[in-house]
């Protein structure tokens, strides 16, 4: 049986980015205001190995790329791959990732966010969204590592 996060994600993948982001719980009670991550009593969320993979891999590809687009030097090949491999890693998450479903639905709040960020980075908010799609990604990367126990992680460093 698929958890919830993966029934969820699932469902994000065919359906409009910002259709997930806006609502990622897939309900709304009549409050429009996105949601925000929260930690779990004041402390960090318990992750597990396919989520710390995932993530790790996403890190790896933002470190990459999003030095070429802070420069200006980043080709709409760049983007792309790198909307590529970071839907990848959310596809693999989204297959192999269990956790309890409170963690779970702050996963989905970090997750519609990265989906934003791809969305841009592939040209769908236009060319010159490609580079704060990366950006994008990042703080969610970001507000990811400070919810969740992620052992070793670091911070993307944001172009000032």
């Amino acid at each position: 049986m698929k958890s919830p996060l993966s029934l969820v994600l699932a469902a994000a993948l065919t359906l409009p980015v910002a259709a997930f982001a806006a609502n990622p719980a897939g309900h709304d009670h009549g409050n429009a205001a996105p949601q925000k991550i929260q930690l779990n009593a004041g402390k960090k969320w318990h992750i597990d190995a396919p989520l710390r993979q995932g993530m790790s891999a996403m890190q790896v590809a933002v470190n990459g790329t999003l030095p070429l687009a802070h420069a200006g030097k980043a080709q709409a090949a760049d983007y792309d791959a790198f909307g590529a491999e970071i839907s990848k890693q959310v596809a693999y998450i989204v297959e192999n990732c269990k956790l309890e479903p409170q963690a779970d639905a702050q996963l989905h709040i970090v997750i519609g966010e990265i989906l934003q960020g791809v969305d841009a980075a592939q040209g769908k908010e236009g060319d010159k969204a490609r580079a704060s799609g990366v950006v994008k990604v990042a703080k969610a990367l970001n507000a990811y590592g400070a919810h969740f126990d992620h052992a070793g992680w670091k911070p993307v460093q944001l172009p000032h």
